[in-house]
């Protein structure tokens, strides 16, 4: 039933061909202007590394999750027997450091 009300996107073919981006493209041009364009992209494409490193550093701090490790109190990563594996302030210098990186 709910598949019935969803309409397609693009309804024939998929995705939209030569002549279609085409039309998209002019569409942008005159909503933003030929001026803001690369602007607009560089900054969307800034906006997914951003993206993409956060996600990559939460899928490390969770492999070392699975491993064994776990967050005390004070933030440090330590492993079952009590042994600290990364500080509070070692996290956050990976973290500064991945974000001047750019």
């Amino acid at each position: 039933m709910l598949q019935e009300a969803l309409i397609p996107l693009f309804p024939v073919g998929g995705m939209p061909g030569g002549t279609e981006l085409i039309v998209i493209l002019l569409i942008a041009v005159l909503l933003f202007g030929a001026n803001k364009i690369p602007k607009l992209a560089r900054s969307t494409g800034q906006a997914m590394g951003e993206f993409q490193k956060g996600r990559e550093q939460v899928e490390q701090e969770l492999e070392e999750m699975k491993e064994g490790a776990t967050i005390d109190d004070e933030g440090n990563i330590v492993d079952e027997d009590g042994e600290i594996l990364k500080t509070e302030a070692e996290r956050e210098a990976d973290k500064e450091s991945a974000t001047s990186s750019e």
